[in-house]
């Protein structure tokens, strides 16, 4: 099944549980979180780590994939990419796709440092084509960006959930000029 037409009941007890569950596809985790399926990244992809005890974390860096997500995702699928994130979004349903569990240290912001702290959250999309970042992608996204804030302690601010073209010595510029930062902030914070 494509992204948004994955649709499956599993149920488990637990807290804040980040582990697959036998013959289900979906990341169940409790509320606040959305609905996420599990589509691991190669080892080859990130670190294996223990946060937030190994590293505070203490961010969230929005990405945009300049890729579909199925290519985006074959590209966190290959072992010779060296590339992650923590999560994908889809542009037409919002779908959320989990590569990188949040304990472990994703390598998606160009920068060690900032990858050891944050939480990587990438959307389908191109950052000069804004019919990509539709409603349900803007929704879904700050649904879970609420979420990793709630389950760390991150202000939901500007100053804690920043671009990637702000993470120091990036070379990139997402998510670029119409990504529209208040009215995310607003969808975040629900207000």
């Amino acid at each position: 099944m494509g992204p948004g037409k994955f649709l499956s009941l599993c149920k488990m007890v637990g807290a804040l549980a980040e582990v697959p569950v036998a013959g289900c596809d979906v990341l169940v985790t409790s509320a606040p979180y959305p609905p996420t399926h599990w589509i691991p990244a190669s080892t080859g992809n990130y670190t294996a780590s223990g946060r937030p005890g190994a590293y505070p974390v203490d961010r969230v860096v929005i990405h945009v994939t300049e890729e579909t997500f199925p290519d985006a995702m074959r590209i966190f699928k290959d072992p010779r990419s060296r590339v992650s994130a923590h999560y994908m979004v889809a542009s037409a349903d919002g779908y959320i796709g989990q590569f990188v569990r949040e304990r472990d240290i994703a390598w998606h912001a160009g920068n060690w440092r900032y990858n050891t702290v944050s939480i990587g959250i990438e959307h389908e999309g191109w950052i000069h084509r804004p019919e990509y970042f539709t409603d349900a992608l803007y929704r879904a996204s700050a649904r879970l960006t609420a979420a990793v804030c709630a389950r760390y302690g991150i202000p939901p601010t500007r100053e804690h959930i920043v671009g990637h073209s702000e993470v120091p010595g990036s070379t990139h510029a997402d998510p670029g000029p119409h990504w529209d930062w208040d009215r995310y902030l607003q969808l975040v914070t629900g207000g």
